[in-house]
C-alpha cells in the first residue's frame, strides 16, 4: 500500500489517495536547531467535501489560508538550513492554530463569508477532521521536536503567519509583527533587528497579541517544552507573489541570523 493510500484509508472517508497531503515536511535534512510552522499554508479542501460551499475565489482570499505564508516558510527554512512543517488543508477545514473546542476551529462564518460545509456539524463530523487533518500535523511537529530532544538539541521554533492590510475597514499599518508572551529570547532581539530599518513599521504583538494567549500551536508544543520561539506575522499584500516572499524570507534571515548563532539561545526555559 503506498503512504498516500495508507493516509487516506487511516482518515476514514474524509480523505481519498489523489487528496494531497495532509502534512509537508519541507527541508527534512535542514541540520539548523530550528524547526519553521506554517499553520495556514493551504487553502485546499478535500475533495469529499467539495468546496465547502465557497468558490474557487473564495477559498483563495485569506479566510482560505494566510496568503504567501507558505512561500516565506519554505524560502527562510532553505536560508537557514532548518525543516519546516505545513498544514496541507484549509483554515476552513480544521484551523490547525485553534484549540479543537474554539468556535473559530471549523467556523460557520468567516469575515463575514458563510461557510455552508460547515453549517450544523456533527461531533462525529469534527472528530473525523480533527482525526485526518489536525492531529497529524500536530504529532509531525511533536515528531520533529522529539528527533531534535534524541539529539539533545533544543531548537528554536519559528511559527510563520501572514495578515490581511485591512480589517473591518481599519487599515493595519504595520509590515510585520512580532508575537510573543513572556519568553524575549528571540523576539526582543528580532524587534530590534527589524527596526533598524527606518522605513519599517513593525508591530509589538500587533495586529494580534501572543498574550490572548498564545497560538495554538506555539503554546502546545514550544511553550510547553521550554523552547525559544516567535510568532511572525507578514502582512500578505507584502508576500502576496513570488518576489515578495523571496524579499521577506531574506530579510528575516538576515534579522534572525545572529540571533539564532548565539549558542546561549538552545536551552529549555520556563518562564
Amino acid at each position: 500500500m503506498s503512504d498516500r493510500a495508507a493516509e487516506a484509508l487511516h482518515a476514514g472517508s474524509l480523505l481519498t489517495p489523489p487528496d494531497p497531503r495532509v502534512v509537508e515536511v519541507w527541508n527534512g535534512e535542514g541540520k539548523a536547531p530550528v524547526l519553521a510552522t506554517c499553520d495556514h499554508a493551504s487553502n485546499k479542501v478535500p475533495r469529499s467535501l467539495g468546496s465547502l460551499g465557497l468558490s474557487n475565489e473564495e477559498l483563495r482570499r485569506h479566510i482560505g489560508w494566510d496568503i504567501g505564508a507558505a512561500g516565506v516558510t519554505r524560502l527562510l527554512a532553505h536560508r537557514l538550513g532548518a525543516p519546516a512543517i505545513l498544514a496541507g488543508y484549509s483554515r476552513l477545514v480544521v484551523d490547525c492554530n485553534r484549540d479543537p473546542a474554539d468556535t473559530t476551529s471549523m467556523p460557520a462564518v468567516s469575515d463575514g463569508v458563510a461557510v455552508p460545509g460547515n453549517a450544523a456539524l456533527t461531533e462525529a463530523q469534527r472528530r473525523q477532521r480533527l482525526d485526518a487533518l489536525f492531529r497529524p500535523y500536530h504529532q509531525a511537529i511533536e515528531d520533529a521536536l522529539d528527533g531534535f530532544a534524541k539529539r539533545a538539541v533544543h531548537p528554536a521554533v519559528l511559527s510563520i503567519h501572514s495578515f490581511t492590510p485591512t480589517m473591518n475597514g481599519i487599515a493595519r499599518p504595520w509590515h510585520i509583527g512580532i508575537l510573543w508572551d513572556r519568553d524575549p529570547r528571540i523576539p526582543v532581539p528580532l524587534l530590534a533587528a527589524l527596526r533598524r530599518e527606518p522605513r519599517l513599521v513593525v508591530g509589538d504583538n500587533e495586529p494580534y497579541s501572543a498574550r490572548e494567549p498564545a497560538g495554538y500551536t506555539v503554546r502546545t508544543h514550544a511553550v510547553k517544552r521550554g523552547l525559544p520561539h516567535v510568532a511572525v506575522e507578514i502582512r500578505q499584500d507584502l508576500i502576496a507573489d513570488g518576489a515578495g516572499e523571496r524579499e521577506w524570507a531574506e530579510r528575516l534571515a538576515a534579522a534572525l541570523t545572529p540571533i539564532l548563532e548565539d549558542p546561549a539561545l538552545y536551552h529549555v526555559k520556563h518562564y
